[in-house]
């Protein structure tokens, strides 16, 4: 298997998914915080070994729980 190539060229705003990092810095919270926040969305998005989240999900579920 090729190692995959990381690009920053996409704003983290712009991203469809993320990676748990990447959500701790959009979400502005720790990992455990995060990953809790990304489990009750139900946003995860696992690709083979790698572990991403889906941002849209996540956006739904915080406007959900925010009214």
């Amino acid at each position: 298997m090729r190692a995959m190539t990381q690009t920053d060229k996409v704003e983290i705003y712009n991203k469809l998914t993320v990676t748990t990092e990447e959500l701790q810095a959009l979400l502005s919270l720790g990992r455990q915080s995060a990953v809790e926040i990304g489990m009750k969305a139900e946003a995860r998005v696992p690709i083979n070994k790698k572990l991403l989240w889906n941002v849209k999900k996540i956006r739904d579920y915080l406007d959900k729980i925010s009214e």
